[in-house]
């Protein structure tokens, strides 16, 4: 039986695979899981629920609400809101758990469920297979008068709590820097050009209008052609590009190149080292880092853990090794010390403080590590499960590795939210790159 919970909650096209119905048991189910040993002294614990702009989320956060009150859970809806800003405000309202409704940077059809637990913590895997194990038994008959949970709308001071908490997180003045910022029509619209103007940075926001239906829509961290353009047009120091719940952030400089989350990690890794805040001068990445961010670290001095592809497992890592840093390549960049996810907003924040601090261009800047070519070919299959152990793909890996040598590396993995497996190679030449990603791609289609 496949399993419902993928890389980062549950995801599906909106009103067909994630439906109302199937909302309405997930909220009852978590609330079931994540609260049954909080009802002391007759107390009723407290959900949190924020969504993304998207059409389908009015529907689905209506539905998740009523679960959850029909489990006596006390339910405040916070709005449109960055995912981090719901992690936040879970711990800051002191709730007993959260939850946030979006696809992140999928297409407006699609939604997704992300349940966050006391303090704002993603569920550890075991935690979401018992959310669905009890979606089917749970009693018919739930709390009855007074036990009913309550629905409070729309609470107002959300957002400005969340806006405190960037400010306390990075209080240096951003003052003189001007930055493009493409919201993504998504949950940043609103907050992250606050969050830099309050900075002192001067912003120019695009693609910061959210109408339900144009969230992700040709624009934002997904098409960074976008604020790579608005950056040369305007002539700002930077651009920064967010996906539609706002838990990553990709960058551009002065010239339209991009910085990636690798990049990203490197240059705040070394600022870290040097103002003594990298935890065991430790770095965690996952297993899509480039080869280049472990070649820039280790001349750095510092160590560089790996992990699998997605941001719960670097958090995982982060917090069973009590590190400050962590992320991915797309742009999810965790800083422990102020977040519990990733949080685009404050790594907008935290690379235009570094940029304030030295005084250098973030192209300067993202010198600290020099990118390999890296080639990513997504192959559509029908059963993930059967690629990789598959005699003609471990051949084919085989004969990769062999012609590579230690100058780069090969990567298969199965998506955790598509029915795509994913072919990655790495090499000091991008013709040698492509070559064979296409080579074992091919082999990959055929299975």
């Amino acid at each position: 039986m496949t399993r419902l919970f993928g890389t980062d909650g549950v995801r599906g096209l909106a009103n067909e695979v994630l439906t109302a119905p199937l909302a309405l048991k997930l909220g009852a189910a978590a609330a079931h899981v994540l609260t049954a040993e909080k009802r002391v002294d007759g107390r009723r614990p407290v959900a949190i629920v924020g969504r993304d702009p998207r059409v389908s989320g009015e529907m689905l956060a209506a539905a998740l609400s009523a679960g959850m009150a029909s489990q006596g859970v006390d339910v405040i809806r916070v709005g449109v809101i960055p995912t981090p800003a719901v992690a936040f405000l879970t711990d800051d309202y002191g709730a007993d758990m959260g939850v946030m409704i979006s696809a992140s940077h999928n297409p407006m059809p699609d939604n997704g469920i992300k349940f966050f637990s006391a303090g704002g913590h993603k569920l550890p895997d075991h935690v979401e297979d018992e959310i669905e194990r009890v979606m089917d038994s749970l009693p018919a008959e739930g709390p009855t008068g007074h036990g009913v949970g309550r629905v409070i709308e729309e609470a107002t001071d959300a957002q400005d709590r969340y806006l405190e908490h960037l400010k306390e997180a990075v209080p240096t003045s951003l003052e003189g820097i001007k930055i493009v910022v493409d919201a993504a029509n998504g949950a940043a619209s609103v907050v992250a050009p606050t969050a830099y103007e309050a900075a002192g940075a001067t912003v120019i926001a695009i693609h910061n209008k959210p109408d339900s239906y144009n969230i992700n829509m040709d624009c934002g961290s997904t098409h960074i052609d976008q604020v790579q353009a608005a950056v040369l047009k305007h002539g700002a120091d930077l651009g920064l590009a967010h996906d539609g719940d706002a838990d990553r952030c990709l960058a551009v400089d002065k010239d339209g190149n991009l910085v990636d989350g690798d990049q990203i990690m490197a240059l705040l890794a070394i600022a870290m080292k040097e103002n003594g805040e990298l935890r065991k001068n430790t770095l965690v990445g996952t297993v899509m880092s480039n080869l280049g961010l472990k070649i820039a670290m280790d001349e750095a001095g510092i160590t560089l853990r790996t992990t699998k592809v997605g941001d719960r497992y670097v958090l995982e890592d982060l917090n069973a090794g009590g590190f400050s840093l962590g992320g991915e390549q797309s742009g999810h960049i965790v800083l422990p010390d102020h977040g519990t996810t990733g949080d685009g907003t404050l790594t907008g924040l935290s690379i235009m403080a570094r940029m304030a601090e030295t005084g250098k261009s973030l192209g300067e800047l993202a010198q600290a590590m020099t990118v390999l070519p890296q080639v990513l070919i997504n192959v559509p299959v029908s059963d993930k499960s059967t690629i990789v152990s598959h005699p003609s793909v471990v051949a084919a890996i085989a004969e990769a590795e062999a012609e590579l040598g230690a100058t780069g590396r090969v990567l298969l993995r199965a998506s955790g939210t598509e029915e795509l497996f994913r072919v990655m190679v790495e090499a000091g030449d991008k013709e040698q790159a492509r070559r064979i990603a296409g080579r074992l791609a091919a082999v990959v289609a055929e299975v």
